[in-house]
């Protein structure tokens, strides 16, 4: 039986999973639903998702479906999820995609303990997401089963105790803006030195690509992938010393750390 999943919160990151979803084969779109206060929000949802079913009340999404995806911002889920409370059952499994709120909270909010927290990112409309999960102790053997299904038809997915989910934001939720800035300045360097604007961001992105897939795929560490291209006294030596002077793998670093730290911020809200 293909359930009914529905989306509080049709905003990115729902139009994202949903569209993911329905690519991959698992879900048709018209057993998706989503609620949003905004008509635009909602439009969008439909162009990207076509058949699905969007409507304004977030009530009528929880009756309706079997997978509720809690997908509002951190700062309102307290208040949707009281709204919605007098329609929480035991037979609707809850799914928070919400960076920073703790599943204990939650369940005191629904009243439910049937809850699963997610932290996806966007990539999985293109069937290349990472994603961290932690369930519940009120989430069954096949709830854990259908939402690591489901993870898995749009990328990887891997279940982690809840306490390292906001480094999961830090690192990959995150971690796509990190990558977009990295292939943008890539590209820049190639336009600087001679490159066309297209040709230069293309070459970046496939560069990214490849050297992901050669760590998926080999198995092996980052920096013996990285000997491997660097020749003594060459241009990739000459051009990592750079990196290292600008401060790289810091900022890098840094960028991960502080975006986890404010992830446990949000938990505090």
């Amino acid at each position: 039986m293909t359930p009914k999943i529905g989306f509080l919160g049709a905003g990115k990151m729902a139009r994202a999973m949903a569209s993911g979803f329905c690519q991959a084969g698992l879900i048709d779109s018209t057993s998706i639903w989503a609620a949003d206060p905004v008509e635009t929000i909602l439009q969008d949802f439909t162009k990207l998702v076509p058949g699905a079913v969007v409507l304004e009340d977030n009530k009528e999404v929880v009756r309706q479906c079997d997978v509720v995806v809690l997908s509002v911002k951190p700062q309102v889920i307290f208040t949707v999820a009281e709204s919605i409370r007098p329609n929480v059952t035991t037979d609707k499994l809850f799914v928070s995609i919400a960076a920073g709120v703790q599943l204990s909270a939650l369940a005191e909010a629904l009243a439910t303990r049937r809850l699963i927290r997610v932290m996806p990112n966007t990539p999985c409309l293109v069937g290349q997401s990472a994603a961290g999960f932690c369930p519940l102790d009120g989430a069954n053997t096949d709830d854990v089963h259908l939402v690591t299904r489901l993870l898995e038809s749009v990328g990887f997915a891997v279940r982690l105790d809840e306490s390292l989910l906001d480094a999961v934001t830090g690192l990959s939720g995150s971690g796509p803006a990190f990558v977009y800035m990295m292939i943008e300045a890539l590209s820049d360097g190639g336009v600087r030195m001679g490159l066309p604007r297209a040709a230069a961001t293309a070459l970046a992105a496939h560069t990214l690509r490849g050297a992901a897939e050669m760590v998926i795929q080999t198995g092996r560490h980052p920096a013996e992938l990285k000997d491997e291209v660097t020749s003594p006294g060459g241009t990739t030596v000459a051009g990592l010393q750079a990196l290292e002077k600008g401060g790289f793998r810091a900022a890098l670093i840094a960028a991960v750390e502080t975006a986890t730290k404010r992830s446990i911020e949000l938990s505090g809200n």
